[in-house]
């Protein structure tokens, strides 16, 4: 489906970005378009791709006419500029706001205006019961995404749907780069709570569940990788044992607006998840705003279902996430393994 088209990624030079690059650029699509606001790192990925068929362009999703700019003859959208940090949102929430939604919000009227195929919005687990400003807002974008996929009608060329997914290893910002860095330099490592639970994917997962999106959304789908977790506490021993550390283990507490386990989908959107075997497609709810029935008539099975989290989905042990993190090319490298 991707032969001799247009792709355009927003937030193409994160981690997302790079890893679509790198399945897509030696493939039959016909352009790829990188589009975001860190001319630093646009530069420094021309310099290390010099392809013809990669364009950049310097914009940002708050600015729709930058948006409009990358948007024309594009065929299909990655949607991944976002603010993702939690602390950061936490004291900063308007900016998580003016990216987060209403940034998408910008991507969304422009690939309508220029009849773009597909679109798929990237959000976070953090989004299902969010309890931070990150969370929240990217919570908000499914509502923005799902409200504007339902005001298409059914005769329409144009899908909008989304991915939602956990914990991608080794991103930016994450925690595996940070324990690495902390057992490299010799320094104790260090957790907040060691019983919370993360899911855990590599990129090549992340990139695998949207292009999935894109082979089977609908108008108003979010779709979820089934995905192992494991604690953090498992987490930091199975690093300490693939570097051959003896660094120690600090606990430090847990941070403001962070949660003890993670959730992929909520009771209520396992009432009407489709099981697709390794994922889960959550449509969207499509009813109307007729809410006195929301009084009259409720949903039973919901009482009786529970969500897909962190905690319940299959646990890993220290070999398990060994295993998993030797994925890694750079801990393959490190490790020598």
């Amino acid at each position: 489906m991707f032969k001799n088209k247009t792709l355009l990624i927003t937030g193409g030079t994160g981690s997302f970005g790079n890893a679509v690059l790198n399945r897509f650029l030696n493939t039959n699509v016909k352009e790829i378009r990188i589009f975001s606001r860190d001319e630093k790192k646009q530069d420094t990925m021309r310099h290390r791709l010099m392809s013809p068929k990669v364009k950049f362009y310097i914009g940002d999703v708050r600015d729709k006419r930058s948006v409009d700019n990358a948007m024309r003859d594009v065929d299909f959208v990655f949607h991944a500029a976002a603010l993702k940090q939690v602390p950061s949102c936490e004291f900063f929430p308007l900016e998580a706001v003016y990216t987060n939604i209403i940034g998408t919000q910008n991507v969304l009227d422009s690939a309508l205006d220029f009849g773009v195929k597909r679109v798929i919005v990237l959000s976070t687990d953090k989004a299902v019961y969010p309890i931070n400003a990150m969370g929240i807002s990217k919570a908000m974008m499914e509502k923005v995404m799902q409200a504007k996929a339902r005001s298409l009608g059914t005769n329409t060329e144009s899908i909008f749907c989304g991915t939602r997914y956990g914990n991608v290893m080794a991103s930016r910002g994450s925690v595996i780069p940070l324990l690495v860095d902390q057992i490299k330099s010799g320094k104790e490592l260090t957790l907040t709570d060691p019983s919370m639970t993360r899911f855990m994917m590599t990129l090549e997962d992340a990139v695998d569940l949207v292009i999935y999106a894109f082979q089977h959304g609908n108008n108003g789908d979010v779709f979820v990788q089934k995905a192992p977790a494991c604690t953090i506490e498992v987490l930091a021993l199975a690093l300490l044992e693939l570097y051959d550390s003896t660094s120690e283990i600090r606990i430090i507490g847990t941070r403001h607006g962070e949660k003890l386990f993670e959730t992929l989908v909520n009771r209520e959107e396992m009432a009407r998840a489709t099981d697709m075997g390794n994922y889960f497609r959550i449509s969207a709810d499509n009813r109307g705003l007729n809410y006195e029935t929301y009084f009259t008539e409720g949903e039973t099975k919901v009482s009786a279902i529970e969500d897909y989290n962190s905690h319940n989905t299959t646990r890993l042990d220290v070999e398990g996430t060994k295993k998993l993190l030797l994925k890694l090319d750079t801990i393959r490298e490190d490790t020598k393994s």
